[in-house]
């Protein structure tokens, strides 16, 4: 079953062993013995619904309190220390695109807000009900996850929106296909979420990001129904695909969408690299990417990032081997380790091999071709769960993302990360942040850091610890002309910094499109911007 409070299923964890435990107290500080509040006491919160009956919706206290949030760190406060406030007051569970008409026109009749919910997996605030104005209905897009049609001559497949990651490629994989969109959140994740907060892949370097997957789609706005051509190119004025692209759900609900999918590749691996430095291995991975070395993923760690994955291993006799092993090869403190990944034919992922290798000794770099890159990827989507055994340790864990210009980002990589560090300074707090690229461009690469701190004893205080770091790190990113987010969305945590990145013509464009398919503002008010 899924968690209420944290990340995952409730029969898998993530365990810290003893030294990792010590690793963590000696750069953060010894954590408090806090206490998480009780579901019951959650549950009985939830002030008693006052809507219309419909047959689609149900007003169960606990259901709703499953919808209530998603995974940021400020709703893991809430849920989790019990300061959440705002509930929806209803779920609805559409199987069809005219069971989400009839409740676009329910909502329309009694003027109700409609909050999509995929998989719970947004951490910017994408679910949150509001505080005050209209009631709030969740619709949960569960039952519309089927492969509803399959064109293997234009390698496209239609899905239900609703459908996860899992069960995406499950039904793909009965008839030799994949998507290959794979995102830390992939478990719960889901197909709608991924095209309308404009989703990244940890192998989007092979596969593409959730753009170019995105061939066509039908949207449900509460003006009327949103359609696009399936067509492989046109110059039919701007591509409407992108009214729905990064629209949060302002704008309607996506029930389906058409997908560009690939035969299953022939062999995959993922092996490791290690430089002496960030700096020399950032200069390798930019040529990595300017060479179009035909790989399916590149991540490269930096030294902190490296040295807390060797630590939360518990590995400990392993990871003692390998760094005497760096060290006598030149990876010394400053090492920072390279993941990649060989997806295709033998033949192409031999060449591509061979190709990397030499760029990587060309840049005082050695290859490392066991263990590590292969438990990388076993690992991958159950890192997440490491956050839920960290919370009850007494350690708050969140992460944020941009992306800048090659010759922006390794002094802007450093900027940021010093006013992550020295956040909390003034309480005597140490921060342990690091930062790893994970998604390359000949133009330059995306950013995403970590960062761990002690959960207060006042909730309260852990909030505004939270709230003190994002802001002073979205501030930085955006006076360093970055992105205020490469993969996440907007939702209501980012809002404030948008109008830097779109400009005032640019927010005044998404705001009447948004009004055009949604005039009277019943879709998911709140998010991605503000509209009166």
């Amino acid at each position: 079953m899924k968690r209420i409070q944290g990340w995952g299923n409730t029969s898998t964890d993530y365990p810290v062993p003893e030294p990792a435990r010590a690793y963590l107290e000696n750069v953060v500080g010894k954590p408090h013995r806090l206490k998480n509040v009780e579901i019951e006491q959650l549950i009985r919160k939830i002030p008693e619904a006052d809507l219309p009956s419909h047959p689609r919706i149900t007003t169960d206290h606990e259901e709703r309190l499953r919808h209530a949030r998603g995974q940021s760190l400020n709703d893991w406060i809430d849920m989790y220390d019990g300061l959440v406030n705002t509930f929806p007051d209803a779920v609805a569970y559409p199987q069809s695109d005219s069971d989400i008409r009839d409740l676009l026109k329910f909502a329309e009749k009694h003027q109700i807000n409609l909050i999509p919910y995929g998989g719970g997996s947004s951490v910017t605030g994408h679910l949150t009900p509001p505080g005050e104005g209209l009631p709030t209905i969740s619709v949960d897009l569960a039952k519309m996850n089927q492969l509803l049609d399959l064109n293997e001559n234009n390698l496209e497949a239609t899905f239900g929106a609703g459908v996860s990651g899992p069960q995406l490629e499950e039904q793909l994989k009965q008839h030799g296909y994949i998507l290959g969109h794979f995102p830390q959140s992939w478990e719960y994740s889901t197909l709608g979420g991924w095209i309308v907060t404009r989703s990244v892949g940890q192998q989007s370097y092979h596969y593409g990001r959730i753009e170019p997957l995105f061939v066509s789609g039908h949207l449900e706005c509460p003006a009327g129904p949103l359609d696009i051509l399936r067509v492989p190119k046109s110059a039919a004025g701007p591509d409407l695909r992108h009214i729905i692209l990064g629209s949060e759900a302002r704008m309607g609900i996506l029930t389906q969408a058409t997908m560009r999918i690939r035969p299953l590749p022939e062999a995959e691996h993922f092996y490791s690299a290690f430089f002496p430095n960030f700096e020399i291995g950032a200069e390798a991975v930019r040529k990595i990417a300017q060479a179009e070395l035909p790989l399916s993923m590149v991540r490269l760690s930096d030294a902190m990032e490296t040295e807390t994955t060797f630590q939360l291993s518990g590995e400990e006799k392993l990871v003692s081997l390998a760094k005497k092993g760096l060290n006598l090869f030149g990876q010394g403190d400053q090492r920072c380790m390279l993941i990649y990944g060989l997806t295709g034919s033998r033949a192409e992922n031999r060449l591509a091999d061979r190709r990397l290798a030499h760029l990587v000794r060309s840049h005082e770099g050695m290859m490392v071709k066991f263990y590590l890159g292969e438990a990388w990827m076993e690992k991958r989507f159950l890192t997440p769960y490491l956050r839920n055994t960290l919370w009850d340790l007494g350690y708050a864990l969140d992460t944020l993302e941009t992306a800048l210009p090659w010759d922006k980002l390794p002094e802007s990589r450093t900027a940021i990360l010093d006013v992550i560090r020295d956040g909390l300074e003034d309480e005597n707090e140490p921060v342990l942040v690091f930062s790893h690229i994970s998604h390359v461009y000949t133009n330059g690469g995306s950013l995403y850091i970590t960062y761990l701190y002690r959960r207060a004893q006042d909730p309260h205080h852990t909030l505004e610890r939270w709230q003190k770091l994002k802001t002073a790190a979205s501030q930085k990113i955006v006076e360093l002309g970055g992105t205020i987010t490469h993969q996440h969305g907007i939702g209501i945590d980012h809002k404030p910094y948008l109008p830097a990145e779109k400009g005032a013509l640019g927010m005044h464009i998404m705001e009447k499109a948004i009004l055009e398919a949604d005039p009277h503002t019943i879709m998911n008010r709140g998010k991605l911007m503000d509209i009166k």
